[in-house]
């Protein structure tokens, strides 16, 4: 039996839908600085609840993933790129489980909680880990503010690790004359 040249059609549509995730929960991140006051509030109650939602359907996909052998690499491909695009694939993953890990840690001890409950899309209410939010509040403080730290970190790390999987695409799709894009298209 030959390995299936594209990836199956759920792993392809998780895929594009974590990735335009993503891109929404940054840009409403980013949106939340240049915003005045009170825009600010939904705004980053909109990225927490982005962030949720990636982080449930990252876990699906790894789900799938282990289930679902995704396509071979082609031949052609040296051992040293597909090893740094396997690399990238798993840095990936644990960017995208970790960064909504830490933005929910930070959020927890966030000292205005009680005035702003998370709430899913503003309709769910989705509960604080009570361990950090019982935290002493000078404790707790600090702790908010290194996760919060972490997390942005994190986001850096994940726009390089983002380029450099779509430039490493890109580049087997023209300059190889592979077809790589297609192994991931909704077709």
């Amino acid at each position: 039996m030959t390995p299936p040249s594209r990836y199956t059609r759920p792993a392809i549509i998780l895929h594009w839908l974590i990735a335009g995730l993503i891109i929404t929960a940054v840009a409403l991140g980013w949106l939340a600085n240049f915003l005045p006051g009170p825009a600010v509030r939904p705004t980053i109650d909109a990225h927490k609840s982005v962030g949720i939602i990636v982080f449930g359907l990252v876990v699906l996909r790894l789900l799938w993933r282990f289930g679902h052998k995704p396509p071979a690499m082609p031949a052609r491909y040296s051992r040293a790129e597909i090893r740094a695009a396997h690399i990238a694939h798993w840095v990936l993953y644990a960017l995208m489980l970790l960064l909504p890990i830490t933005g929910y840690l930070h959020d927890s001890a966030f000292k205005l909680a009680a005035e702003h409950p998370l709430r899913l899309f503003w309709l769910v209410p989705f509960p604080r880990l009570p361990i950090i939010a019982h935290m002493a509040p000078a404790a707790k403080q600090v702790f908010h503010d290194r996760l919060f730290a972490l997390h942005v970190w994190l986001g850096y790390v994940l726009y390089a690790v983002f380029a450099l999987h779509v430039a490493g695409a890109l580049k087997h799709q023209i300059l190889d004359h592979e077809a790589e894009l297609q192994r991931m298209s909704l077709r």
